[in-house]
């Protein structure tokens, strides 16, 4: 079942071998939030069960499979807001979130994807507070070809991203990826960082609407979701990017952020490799938990 073969245990453990009656639908309920999806998601999918079992009069749980897995699909591809994807030349990406997620190997992750598909990419490293941030951009802009904007360590983090989106311009560059420190929703001077860094990408690129990605590690469970939930209000996110998903068998965090916060998820994580991020897809994350293999 492709990339998400190998996560999401704890959901592909739920049986289906069961008669269905008030109790079957207790332990769903409980094992669906065991998995991280939530309690306000776990309930909504096992009341749609209920109301679709008791309209087709169905009794075995093998005939629930089908909806579980179109109800999950139609959560993850049904984001309340932020689902467009802005297209402008220079597409410009906005990583952001707390420090140890991934967020500057998923840049170089994303820096690989573009480059592969024949686009030139410019790396703006906007985190200047870590030393190590600057030199792990410059490592991953050497394997993937990407051109990296950087000044010293302690420098305006928005004048990087200016120079970045100059370059890019003068250069004809098709994606600016801007990476910042790691931040917390409620420090206010890396919040305040961020929002002279927006201005800086509208007075250059009047047009442009960035796409704010924040990334966010999946090993954390309920604590991806508050993050997302958090940095939604503060930061103007309008996309996810969850990584070390095989690192987990909570796999169902990815339901409950998309459903719960309404921010799609654009790509998931699955390894250390500069291939190892895909887009994601809900109808094949849905059928991998959900389609009847072999359990784990």
């Amino acid at each position: 079942m492709g990339i998400f073969s190998a996560i999401g245990a704890g959901l592909r453990r739920i049986s289906f071998s069961a008669r269905i009656d008030d109790e079957y639908f207790d332990e769903l309920e409980e094992q669906l939030i065991m998995a991280d999806v939530g309690v306000e998601t776990s309930a909504l999918i096992v009341e749609r069960l209920r109301e679709q079992a008791k309209r087709d009069r169905l009794s075995e749980a093998e005939q629930l499979r089908p909806v579980i897995q179109e109800v999950v699909r139609e959560l993850l591809a049904a984001p309340g807001e932020g689902g467009a994807v802005p297209t402008e030349n220079p597409r410009v990406l906005l990583m952001i979130g707390v420090n140890g997620v991934g967020k500057t190997t998923t840049i170089g992750k994303l820096a690989a994807r573009y480059r592969a598909e024949g686009k030139s990419v410019l790396l703006a490293a906007a985190d200047t507070f870590r030393a190590a941030a600057i030199e792990q951009l410059s490592i991953w802009g050497e394997r993937t070809g990407a051109q990296v904007i950087a000044h010293s360590q302690g420098s305006d983090p928005a004048a990087v991203v200016h120079d970045a989106l100059d370059a890019g311009l003068a250069r004809g560059a098709d994606v600016v990826i801007c990476d910042t420190a790691g931040r917390l929703h409620n420090k206010k001077n890396l919040m305040d960082e961020l929002a002279k860094i927006r201005r800086v990408i509208a007075k250059e690129i009047p047009d442009c609407v960035p796409e704010v990605l924040l990334v966010v590690d999946a090993t954390t469970g309920q604590n991806a979701l508050a993050q997302a939930r958090q940095f939604k209000e503060s930061a103007g996110v309008n996309g996810v990017v969850l990584t070390k998903l095989d690192g987990t068998a909570k796999g169902g965090v990815v339901i409950a952020i998309a459903h719960e916060t309404g921010i799609p998820v654009r790509y998931v994580g699955v390894g250390e490799g500069a291939g190892d991020l895909y887009p994601f897809d809900p109808a094949e994350f849905a059928a991998a938990l959900f389609g009847g293999e072999e359990q784990v």
